[in-house]
């Protein structure tokens, strides 16, 4: 899928955003999440803003019930960092995001999408890596098969439980 044309103008001005997101795990470990932007017409991982005083891994679970509906998720480690800039017409400024994301395992199967969203699957690694358009997102998809080449398989247990 080719990637959205949102070209970064430095014409324009520009504002720093904080996002959390997560690499979600299905129960089963064979899949993870993807959700689909309807009006974009391209698949993302789930992610978002960061509220002012709120933490990352606050972000991450909150973002990651809102846009999928899963209310039990157990959060891991962090797996990757990634930054790009695009421009955002709608606002009529630049955006330079850093999107901080985490490796997260689903005790719940059925994924109920946020409305800017018409659907979310589960897709396997492979099929993921195909669907996303942007290079930062397989980054972060490469970074989650590295890190869950190294988790135990136990299930919904990352080192760390929160």
């Amino acid at each position: 899928m080719p990637a959205p044309e949102r070209p970064y103008r430095p014409d324009q001005p520009i504002v720093a955003e904080i996002a959390g997101g997560a690499v979600v795990i299905h129960p089963d470990g064979s899949r993870l999440c993807l959700l689909h932007y309807a009006a974009e017409d391209r698949w993302a991982l789930p992610k978002g803003h960061v509220d002012p005083g709120e933490s990352l891994e606050a972000a991450a679970r909150r973002e990651v019930h809102e846009e999928t509906g899963l209310a039990e998720v157990v959060l891991g480690a962090e797996i990757a960092e990634v930054h790009y800039r695009f421009y955002d017409a709608r606002r009529a400024r630049n955006v330079y995001k850093i999107a901080v994301y985490f490796l997260a395992r689903a005790s719940e199967t059925q994924l109920r999408p946020e409305a800017i969203f018409d659907r979310a699957e589960w897709v396997g690694l492979a099929d993921a890596r195909a669907r996303v358009p942007f290079e930062t997102d397989r980054t972060v998809l490469d970074a989650a098969a590295r890190a869950l080449a190294t988790v135990p398989p136990v299930p919904g247990s990352f080192g760390r439980e929160k």
